[in-house]
């Protein structure tokens, strides 16, 4: 083997991604992670703008933050058993951070393209 070279798998793809499918969550979980997700945003919001107790907004803030980092890692799985596509990945993980509203419309945008399809 040369140096720069990526030896290739040997067998087994098949498996891996059944293996992946069986650890990641289904479109449905993902969907709901996302809609608790934008509601924890959406009380965070709601306590920075009418200032309400900075025990809750605290309470809050950190579930807006485990809960991103969570969908973070749900996503990866979700995109890695191809649960998900690429671009609904983007919008929970990326834009996340800052506007989980995004990923939960993101998620209501997929289901309703899966619905046409399976219609059509």
């Amino acid at each position: 083997m040369s140096l720069g070279r990526i030896p290739e798998r040997t067998g087994g793809d098949g498996a891996a991604r059944r293996g992946l499918a069986l650890l990641a969550p289904s479109f449905r979980v993902m969907k709901w992670c996302s809609f608790v997700h934008s509601a924890i945003y959406l009380g965070l919001l709601a306590c920075w703008i009418g200032g309400v107790d900075s025990g809750l907004k605290t309470a809050l803030g950190w579930g807006h933050g485990w809960g991103w980092i969570i969908m973070c890692v749900l996503t990866l799985a979700a995109l890695r058993a191809r649960v998900i596509p690429l671009w609904l990945a983007g919008c929970v993980a990326v834009i996340g951070a800052i506007g989980p509203f995004v990923g939960s419309i993101g998620f209501v945008v997929e289901q309703r393209r899966r619905e046409r399809a399976a219609a059509a």
